[in-house]
């Protein structure tokens, strides 16, 4: 069986909230990127794990997407999606609750049901959907 293997890591220094920390990525896309108590639950300079996940999960569904229309006859002339993850405060900590993904699709010559089928396939089959615990929903619209 294949397998792929990526890697991330991070630095952090100080306590929780007055602490700081970076995330570098070997590609380089992340290099040092600040992250800390204030770009996570406030609006700070820098990045955060929800939002990199939120920007994972669009790219895995838009690709995965890709491929099942492709894969179907109807290649895409464009997909953009927006994944809007919500955090909710539980008990003592924090947990990822759901994500709302958006989609505005170009796909020439596909009927309704067909994309929509297809659409709900890559949401429940793209690897972040299937890492996720939490509730995913999608909201998709074929463009002319």
């Amino acid at each position: 069986m294949a397998s792929i293997r990526r890697e991330a890591s991070a630095r952090w220094q100080g306590a929780g909230k007055d602490g700081r920390g970076t995330l570098t990525v070997p590609s380089g896309t992340l290099r040092d990127t600040p992250y800390s108590f204030h770009t996570r639950f406030e609006d700070g300079q820098g990045t955060n794990p929800e939002e990199l996940i939120a920007a994972a999960h669009a790219g895995c569904f838009s690709m995965a997407l890709a491929f099942q229309l492709t894969g179907a006859g109807h290649p895409p002339a464009d997909l953009a999606t927006t994944a809007r993850l919500r955090m909710e405060q539980e008990g003592g900590g924090w947990r990822i609750a759901a994500i709302a993904l958006s989609l505005k699709a170009r796909v020439p010559g596909i009927d309704r049901a067909r994309f929509d089928e297809l659409a709900a396939a890559a949401k429940a089959n793209c690897p972040v959907s299937r890492v996720l615990n939490a509730e995913i929903t999608l909201e998709a619209e074929l463009e002319g």
